[in-house]
């Protein structure tokens, strides 16, 4: 089976939670649609675990982003390199002495997209032509991947016939409910994955303690909350 979240923002324990709910395991794929750091304690040791599954495909989100943007900025001004993993350490408060170079090159290798036949993952957004086609991914900025909103909005209906699956805003801050939504073709039956045009990932776990996933085989969708 393939599950698919997004902004999991350090939270470990809700994440490991989350992965026994489904009970994930070795046969199955996870897709994580970017944001696994900041906001929430654990960054680097989820960051970590998610790097060590064989079977992760890893998007990188605008908080990654950020932080490799600090990393570029650091590397420009000076050769040395403990110092600069040492600054890197800080840049998360609270496990970041787990950071190591590995890590780092892991975050650097982050993909901005991930696509098959019948679906594509951003973090964020895409570019779109007047007619609301999306423009090929491998020529968009890696910025508007990360940061653009425009998926967001209910009323867009991206014009493919693939399913888009983002996250990056909080559901709650479009006036959602604290769980993944899923959005139906006209028509629709809902049980394959061809049968939505987008589903928007974001819980919003670091304001609602809710981290979701969903299933792309049978589209079932599973919600853990904090304690």
């Amino acid at each position: 089976m393939t599950y698919l979240l997004s902004d999991p923002h350090g939270e470990y324990d809700l994440f490991c939670r989350l992965m026994d709910k489904v009970k994930f395991s070795g046969s199955d794929r996870l897709i994580c649609c970017g944001d696994m750091v900041d906001k929430g304690k654990h960054s680097i040791r989820l960051a970590k675990l998610l790097f060590s599954l064989g079977n992760a495909v890893l998007l990188s989100g605008n908080h990654e982003y950020e932080f490799l943007k600090f990393y570029w900025a650091l590397m420009r001004n000076t050769d040395d390199y403990d110092a600069v993993l040492t600054r890197l350490m800080g840049y998360f408060p609270d496990d970041g002495a787990l950071l190591d170079w590995d890590t780092v090159d892991r975050f650097e290798a982050l993909p901005y997209y991930y696509e098959e036949e019948h679906f594509l993952c951003v973090h964020a957004g895409a570019p779109l032509d007047g007619e609301g086609r999306i423009l090929p991914l491998k020529d968009a900025e890696p910025g508007q991947l990360v940061y653009d909103r425009n998926f967001k909005d209910p009323e867009l209906v991206p014009n493919t016939k693939k399913c888009v699956f983002f996250g990056h805003t909080p559901t709650v801050n479009l006036g959602l409910a604290p769980c993944i939504h899923p959005y139906l073709r006209t028509g629709a039956r809902g049980d394959h994955i061809s049968d939505y045009y987008k589903v928007h990932l974001d819980t919003g776990t670091y304001l609602t303690g809710v981290l979701g996933c969903f299933r792309l085989e049978d589209c079932e969708m599973f919600h853990v909350v904090a304690e």
